[in-house]
C-alpha cells in the first residue's frame, strides 16, 4: 500500500480515514496521523486564542471609546 502523506496528503487522509472506518489498525501510519492529530489541536487552540484577542479588543474598545463606536467592528 502506498504511503501518500509526502506526495498525496488528501489522498493519505483519505486513506487514513477508510482505514479507521474499517478498524484496520495495523496499516494506519500512526506516527503521521499523532502528528496531524497533534497539529490540528494546535491550531483550533490557536485560532480560538486569536479570536479571544480580537473579541477582547472590541469589548474595551465599545467600553473605553464610546465615541468611536460603530458598526464597523
Amino acid at each position: 500500500m502506498p504511503n501518500f502523506y509526502e506526495a498525496d496528503f488528501y489522498s493519505w487522509t483519505q486513506q487514513q480515514a477508510n482505514l479507521l472506518r474499517h478498524h484496520q489498525w495495523n496499516q494506519l501510519d500512526l506516527p503521521n496521523l499523532i502528528e496531524e492529530i497533534e497539529s490540528l489541536g494546535r491550531k483550533e487552540r490557536q485560532e480560538l486564542r486569536n479570536r479571544f484577542s480580537v473579541l477582547i479588543g472590541h469589548l474595551l474598545k465599545w467600553e473605553y471609546q464610546p465615541k468611536q463606536r460603530s458598526r464597523s467592528w
